[in-house]
């Protein structure tokens, strides 16, 4: 998997100095982000982080014994962990972040590609990709 980004978890570790946070999430940072892990559905997340939750659009991680909280969005077909926020297990009980995160909002519409046949007499298609509200 691909992370997006590590500069989020480094921020929290060093706003948390002597919370244990860093040597957590430096591990779970080691274990999504190695190669050979290719999540392809809920249940490969689940199978390794078996405390992981989904809330809305986002996947839920328990960190270090359940100390904090990391929010993140998976794009499974392209292989990408998107780092949206992380929390002690207080802030996350406080809610905030599901709006801050935008984790219960409808994702938006998947752009559609359009193919149309070529004007000269060709047979061939040309992609062209419609943009939104033409």
């Amino acid at each position: 998997m691909r992370l997006i980004s590590i500069a989020r978890l480094r921020s929290f570790w060093e706003s948390h100095a002597g919370s244990d946070s860093e040597g957590s999430l430096r591990a779970w940072h080691t274990h999504v982000n190695n190669r050979k892990v290719e999540w392809q559905s809920w249940g490969d997340v689940k199978a390794d982080f078996a405390s992981a939750s989904i809330v809305g659009s986002c996947v839920v991680f328990n960190i270090g014994g359940n100390k904090f909280r990391l929010i993140t969005r998976i794009l499974y077909a392209s292989q990408k962990v998107f780092i949206l926020k992380v929390m002690t297990h207080a802030e996350y009980d406080e809610e905030k972040w599901k709006s801050e995160c935008g984790c219960l909002e409808t994702p938006p519409a998947k752009k559609k590609n359009v193919y149309r046949t070529a004007t000269n007499g060709n047979a061939t298609k040309k992609r062209v990709r419609k943009k939104h509200g033409k």
